[in-house]
């Protein structure tokens, strides 16, 4: 690869350390050039030869750089989105794109005015075990879909403490941190529900926040619904599809963030290993013949993602994405956030 993309991060919390910094540093189209610690110097130990800048507005003013990751809190998409764009920089924003709808369309009308990419970071797009049912529905071993059941579930009873999270900070609450993929991945495989009714609940006292959710979307013949908690101790399959000829149960059972915790270094061959026992069932009728079978998922890659806004940046493909996705995944958390309020059934135009 000849183009080298100099790459800034906003962040070094969680998401910089795992899921941005060593994807950048080991595909061979990034420079990682500089990372953002205002207080602290981890990231030194680790990438001593990027810069180390104590504030966005530094990375910002840095003329060498030419892709710039937002993973800051969410209320800071906007503002450090905005402001990166108007530098000239291409950016990649964490999800949720952004706290409103209204805000995601200002930065997408800015992007195309000043020719940059605005990507957005999906990276459960690239688990395996979102791959495995995206397989099963595409070969349609199931017949005719009627119902589906997309979770997350987690299992935090005691809040973390965390004011952009739990707090009452504009974006914060479980339908923001974690709706957003399931919401993409429901968008990716059905497409625009025609309405949707929800229920968005504080489960623990202790935080400001709401902690729940139920998004029920509707289809002209099939019902999906979005869920989690934060107080589930024992795990129950996190995709869940009934079809006219057979179900389909899959695990959340991606192994790169154990990895990645682990300290495994990411590339763009196969480096995550499958799970150790099978993660899905299937059972249904192929051919007159009923079957049953326990299946394993192929390991996925968040490499993909780097490796396609890199293609997309060279000029050889496009954008695997777009902020309109963003926008529509905004769309569906504002309309769920209506429903709950007023206890009704939200349709869409």
């Amino acid at each position: 690869m000849e183009t080298i993309i100099k790459t800034g991060v906003c962040s070094y919390g969680m998401s910089g350390k795992l899921f941005h910094a060593p994807f950048i540093d080991n595909h061979p189209g990034y420079e990682l050039t500089a990372i953002v610690e205002r207080h602290n110097n981890d990231s030194r130990e680790r990438y001593p030869r990027s810069k180390l800048y104590r504030s966005i507005e530094e990375l910002i003013a840095d003329n060498s750089i030419q892709l710039i990751i937002i993973n800051t809190p969410t209320h800071l998409h906007f503002e450090n989105a905005k402001a990166a764009l108007e530098a000239g920089k291409n950016i990649v924003v964490e999800k949720p794109f952004t706290v409103t709808v209204k805000e995601g369309e200002q930065l997408i009308d800015l992007a195309k005015k000043k020719n940059l990419l605005l990507s957005i970071y999906q990276n459960r797009r690239y688990d395996g075990d979102y791959r495995a049912v995206k397989d099963v529905i595409e070969k349609k071993l199931l017949g005719e879909l009627r119902e589906v059941e997309i979770r997350y579930d987690r299992y935090r009873p005691v809040p973390a403490g965390k004011p952009h999270k739990e707090g009452d900070l504009p974006g914060a609450g479980i339908i923001y941190d974690l709706s957003p993929h399931l919401v993409d991945q429901a968008l990716q495989l059905f497409g625009w529900p025609q309405a949707l009714f929800a229920d968005v609940w504080k489960m623990r006292n202790e935080v400001k926040a709401k902690d729940y959710f139920e998004i029920l979307l509707y289809y002209p013949s099939m019902r999906v619904r979005l869920k989690a908690t934060c107080i589930a101790r024992e795990t129950v399959p996190a995709y869940t599809l009934h079809g006219m000829k057979g179900s389909f149960l899959q695990q959340r059972s991606d192994l790169q963030e154990t990895q990645l915790n682990a300290g495994v270094t990411p590339s763009l061959e196969t480096w995550c290993p499958p799970p150790a026992q099978p993660d899905g069932i299937l059972h249904t009728e192929i051919n007159g013949e009923e079957i049953y079978s326990h299946l394993t998922s192929i390991p996925g890659n968040y490499m993909g993602y780097y490796d396609d806004v890199y293609k997309a940046l060279t000029g050889v493909a496009r954008n695997p994405v777009p902020a309109e996705d963003g926008v529509k995944t905004i769309r569906i958390i504002e309309a769920a956030l209506q429903s709950s309020a007023e206890g009704e059934v939200v349709y869409f135009n």
